[in-house]
């Protein structure tokens, strides 16, 4: 981190202040005209370009924006960790450094075009350079989580065929213990301030390498990322996608007027990462704010959001729940002006609760790994508490039965996109190496998302709980989410998670989870769980749910969910 901070290039100067007040008049309309270029894309108005590099196409363009003066030189990219440290880049010193990032992949490391590279870092800025790097190059970025294991790590290596593996101190032993049996990974790049055998380092390779690199011409439906994406079943699927379609996927609505400062606090191992703190900000010519915070911490989260002018704040359902029961009216956001979440269904009740203590709505989305965003609420829509929202561009989404036809609304079915004539060109390319699962997801003219829903007449969809989540009890369709937002509304339960519970005679049962709030902890427990039942059979009534919930006793595990039900794979989570 050291040399980062040494470098002159970061020394630049931001100012805390509201984004209305960066950009002159006329500023502000070069910027809209390079957004609209892209929105039109995405709304379909425009054909696909044939050539797209994010790097060249987006990134540059701000860049020779802030050299020719048009706009001013503000922060791209603003880091900071509960040390006091802190980075700010402009686009133009992201160009700089990225560059010379892209010099030590290409040089010392010896990867091409085309070659793979696991990247498993924290919240650090080098994992920003580095993916950036990877664009100016045409590499290919995997990223990992840092919570990886050793047999992890071999699995991926092995999968993917990836020639570098790029880590830090801590999961650097995890990779060397592996090696021997890695008959593809030619180069081991640590990110450290240390130098360790057999290991090339970033920090120190990045000083020296030079500035000046051109970036490759990709075509728009070149492999720029892989996601490991894990399934009910088999090993985890390598979900490809093209240099289009994580890149020109915006939602302008669900994100809000640009330019703004946005704090995302997914993992950089989450697809969330990548959409909303690199592509998403970044085409807008907006400010991604980062946190290294290794762990979710409610009061880091509050404090930065009280000292920080971040005015577009995204975190997962969960984290929301945590922060309204950690309570918020004490603390003022006084640039905050925008909420939005996704990866797993959104309570209601905390929904009302977050907009009583701030004064906010929060704007839900819903996406998985293949397909970022599939539908949301955006600014200007109603909000209807419990719902997706609607589908966004360039999706047709729609809800059909098991061979692909579509149902009437109200009626629940799969979620799914339509992809013939045209597939959209945000869906995932494949599911690399392995053609049958790749073809396993479409059913006539849908990509089936293995989500269950419901659209009802507006066209808001309403998510009932994964295909392999769903709970058949004596023949009722029973959905997780709808008995965790019955749960929730108790003022006994801080958090909850619904599964199934085998049964000789009705075949499944719901089994509940749940963290009690610090009052009832020292309640009776079979009590409890008897007024939990009849508290979410009156609350469900008159639905099937009356006559087949089942509960165990309420499982206290320190203030620590057993199993959480996630919808959308590993979309965004914190």
């Amino acid at each position: 981190m050291k040399t980062l901070f040494k470098l002159r290039i970061l020394q630049s100067v931001w100012t805390p202040q509201l984004p209305s007040r960066l950009f002159h008049k006329d500023n502000r309309r070069l910027v809209s005209q390079i957004v609209s270029h892209y929105e039109s894309i995405n709304r379909c108005e425009q054909e696909l370009p044939e050539h797209f590099n994010f790097a060249s196409d987006v990134l540059d363009k701000w860049s020779q924006l802030e050299k020719d003066g048009k706009r001013p030189a503000t922060a791209a990219f603003w880091w900071i960790n509960d040390k006091g440290d802190e980075v700010k880049w402009s686009f133009e010193e992201l160009g700089f450094l990225s560059r010379k990032a892209a010099n030590v992949l290409s040089n010392p490391c010896e990867l091409q075009r085309g070659d793979r590279v696991i990247v498993i870092l924290p919240r650090i800025p080098e994992w920003w350079l580095l993916n950036v790097a990877c664009m100016r190059t045409g590499i290919v970025f995997i990223p990992g989580t840092s919570q990886l294991t050793a047999k992890d790590i071999f699995y991926r290596l092995q999968a993917s065929k990836a020639k570098c593996i790029i880590t830090n101190d801590t999961l650097a032993p995890a990779v060397d213990s592996v090696i021997p049996d890695c008959q593809f990974l030619k180069t081991k790049l640590i990110v450290s301030e240390g130098s360790k055998h057999g290991w090339l380092n970033f920090q120190e390779l990045l000083k020296v390498a030079p500035a000046d690199h051109n970036c490759v011409k990709t075509k728009s439906r070149d492999p720029m990322l892989i996601y490991f994406t894990s399934g009910s079943t088999g090993p985890p699927k390598m979900v490809e996608h093209s240099h289009s379609s994580y890149a020109l996927d915006l939602d302008a609505g669900f994100m809000a007027r640009a330019p703004y400062i946005f704090w995302n606090t997914s993992d950089t191992g989450w697809v969330k990462s990548v959409w909303s703190s690199v592509f998403s900000p970044w085409s807008s010519g907006s400010c991604v704010f980062i946190h290294s915070m290794p762990r979710f911490e409610p009061t880091t989260i509050v404090n930065t959001l009280s000292r920080y002018p971040i005015t577009t704040f995204c975190t997962a359902p969960t984290a929301y729940c945590m922060l309204v029961q950690h309570g918020l009216t004490r603390y003022k956001f006084m640039s905050l002006r925008h909420c939005v979440t996704g990866g797993e269904p959104l309570n209601p009740e905390v929904m009302n609760q977050w907009k009583t203590q701030t004064g906010l709505d929060i704007y839900e989305a819903y996406g998985q790994t293949e397909t970022v965003t599939i539908c949301a609420n955006v600014k200007g829509m109603k909000i209807k508490p419990g719902s997706m929202g609607k589908a966004s561009p360039p999706y047709d989404v729609q809800v059909v039965d098991d061979q692909g036809d579509i149902l009437p609304r109200g009626e629940e079915g799969n979620i799914a996109i339509r992809i013939k004539p045209t597939r959209p060109f945000c869906l995932f390319s494949q599911y690399l190496d392995n053609p049958e699962k790749t073809a396993s997801t479409e059913h006539g003219n849908f990509y089936i998302t293995g989500d269950r829903g419901i659209m009802d007449e507006e066209g808001y969809f309403w998510f009932v709980g994964r295909s392999d989540d769903i709970i058949n009890s004596s023949g009722y369709r029973i959905g997780p989410f709808e008995v965790e937002s019955a749960l929730i509304q108790h003022p006994a339960v801080a958090e909850s998670a619904v599964a199934s519970s085998p049964d000789p005679i009705r075949g499944e049962v719901v089994k509940a989870f749940v963290v009690l709030n610090p009052g009832f902890l020292s309640h009776d427990p079979e009590k409890l769980a008897l007024e939990l039942q009849e508290h979410v059979k009156r609350l469900l009534l008159p639905t099937n749910i009356q006559k087949e919930f089942v509960q165990e006793l309420p499982k206290t595990v320190a203030g620590k969910i057993q199993r959480k039900v996630l919808r959308n794979k590993e979309w965004g989570r914190a």
